[in-house]
């Protein structure tokens, strides 16, 4: 069986189906006349012209006119997609190295034949080595306090944070 490539200049360029308009703006144009027929049958008064009919039709058939327009090589309708993806994509990625998605690991099994431990057992809860006494709690506060120090934080490349107090002269 033979095969060819088809050049990229083939691929981008687009069909015009009549005189400059493109199969989208056809759709754009033509839609509206279909929509507007729905609304003059299904709105109250039943096939009746009323104002509030004639208006609604105008907005439906002006907005899609104004979206067939094509400016750069794209018509509205593209530009106005593309801004809307842009504006409402998540602003930051937070990215968590414990999470378990997408993980092909399977979570550990529970051993059922392991005897579970009482209530009255206590656990030593290992203490933090950066607990501060009450002094130096009453001291930070103070330097805290004052309008003149200056508070910085500076992260490191692997996440730690390290905090520094300056006074400001």
């Amino acid at each position: 069986m033979k095969t060819t490539t088809v050049p990229a200049q083939i691929t981008t360029v687009e069909d015009k189906i009549a005189g400059n308009l493109t199969l989208q703006q056809m759709v754009l144009l033509g839609g509206p006349i279909f929509i507007d027929f729905a609304i003059y049958v299904a709105l109250p008064h039943t096939l009746k012209l009323n104002a509030y009919k004639l208006i609604l039709m105008g907005i439906i058939t002006a907005s899609a006119n104004i979206l067939a327009i094509r400016v750069k090589s794209k018509i509205l309708l593209i530009w106005t997609l593309t801004i809307f993806r842009y504006n409402v994509r998540p602003r930051y990625y937070v990215f968590s190295k414990s999470s378990s998605y997408l993980r092909n690991e399977a979570p550990p099994a529970i051993d059922e034949s392991e005897p579970l431990t009482t209530s009255s057992s206590k656990q030593t809860i290992p203490q933090d080595s950066t607990q501060l006494s009450e002094e130096d709690i009453i001291k930070l506060d103070r330097i805290l306090a004052n309008p003149l120090a200056d508070l910085s934080f500076t992260t490191t490349r692997k996440g730690g944070l390290y905090v520094s107090i300056s006074e400001v002269e």
